[in-house]
């Protein structure tokens, strides 16, 4: 017996199994960067990307073909140049409520949660992108369909307005591609997905428009201006060189 026990006091003890609380690493609840970023009632869309640009070309379709006739009966003689810029303007008439994208199921906030996978400021209380939709909604998405009836009726003032909009989203398409790259340089910050297509494809491609056409635009407006000034400084010349000169006439 003493044996028996002094051989079992050498023999290892069992050991109790060691419970190891893993902790859960927790999924994002969306797939915007930064993953920690909050997206106020964050709902994933319904509909596929092929689904999402289908149903927007349609959409476009629908309003472009609304316009070309409109402009048309207005104006039958319209220019092609003046036909795209019409459409372009009437493109530019639109109003989003960014802070309810998140949970927004239908066809434009669907699309704007697509498109914010470049940019997830679009879904949250980013500062500068709240005060630029809000300046955009109040200014220049109305202005934009004042300017497409002004160059369809050929008014006066149409030039001055089509740059003074035109302008504005230069402006603020160049601050909103400033801030971002700010935010990624200085404060190492990237609202884009890793994937290249996104940053290239949405953020960079899709907002050179907005660049692009709007110089067109603003240089149309500031030549256009300068024929008006010349022609009006040639008349006037012309009338202080007739001899019933109203300036003649008092000298």
């Amino acid at each position: 017996m003493m044996a028996e026990s002094a051989a079992a006091a050498f023999e290892p003890a069992l050991e109790a199994p060691i419970e190891i609380n893993a902790t859960k690493i927790p999924h994002p609840p969306h797939p915007y960067y930064p993953l920690e970023v909050e997206i106020v009632g964050y709902l994933a869309n319904d509909l596929t990307v092929p689904q999402l640009l289908a149903s927007f070309a349609a959409g476009c379709a629908g309003i472009f073909l609304v316009t070309y006739l409109a402009a048309k009966k207005m104006k039958p003689t319209l220019r092609g140049s003046e036909l795209l810029q019409i459409l372009w303007f009437v493109l530019c008439f639109y109003v989003y409520n960014f802070r309810r994208l998140g949970g927004s199921k239908h066809l434009f906030g669907q699309l704007w949660k697509e498109y914010a996978l470049s940019d997830s400021r679009y879904l949250t209380q980013d500062p500068f992108v709240l005060c630029m939709e809000s300046i955009t909604a109040v200014c220049w998405g109305p202005l934009s369909f004042v300017v497409a009836h002004m160059i369809a009726t050929e008014h006066p003032l149409r030039y001055p307005l089509q740059a003074i909009v035109s302008l504005g989203q230069l402006y603020g398409d160049v601050l909103y591609y400033a801030t971002a790259m700010f935010d990624h340089l200085i404060m190492n910050l990237n609202y884009s997905r890793p994937e290249v297509y996104y940053f290239w494809g949405y953020f960079v491609l899709m907002n050179a428009f907005w660049i692009i056409i709007p110089i067109v635009l603003i240089s149309n407006s500031i030549s256009a201006s300068g024929r008006a000034f010349k022609a009006l400084a040639k008349v006037e010349r012309c009338l202080n060189a007739s001899p019933a000169s109203p300036r003649k006439k008092n000298l």
